[in-house]
């Protein structure tokens, strides 16, 4: 009778371990971001020596946002080589439109990406972004 009991605290120790390691983990980064305004794309992928870095490139721009101001943009990193923090997180510098920040980025899920930048630590700002589908 112990050793069932000893099996199923066992069992119910790796399914909570199982349970508790954030779905981030299994889900990549890669692929393509629609920033919540719905007026930019982005190319996320894995960058860098070691392929841990990550990096965004502005690759559309439409709904207004694709005006003569912000088309020099297009095709420059907006994530630029990131690295890793954590699990599902990178630390590195944004830059958007000719601005320039520190920036956190977390994969929320499958689908999601939140983006924080900071100037001078103080001034911040929240993105989110959403896996584009075709």
């Amino acid at each position: 009778m112990t050793g069932v009991t000893g099996f199923a605290r066992a069992a119910m120790v790796s399914l909570v371990g199982l349970l508790s390691v954030p779905a981030v983990l299994a889900a990549s980064p890669a692929g393509i971001w629609e920033i919540e305004m719905k007026d930019s794309r982005y190319r996320v992928e894995l960058c860098g020596d070691s392929g841990q870095a990550l990096c965004g490139t502005l690759i559309w721009l439409g709904n207004g946002a694709d005006s003569p101001e912000n088309l020099p943009y297009l095709n420059t990193l907006m994530i630029d080589h990131a690295q890793p923090s954590g699990p599902g997180t990178w630390k590195g510098d944004l830059h958007l439109y000719g601005q320039s920040a520190a920036g956190t980025i977390t994969q929320v899920s499958d689908d999601q990406i939140s983006l924080q930048g900071c100037v001078l630590g103080i001034i911040c700002k929240t993105y989110q972004m959403f896996r584009y589908a075709e």
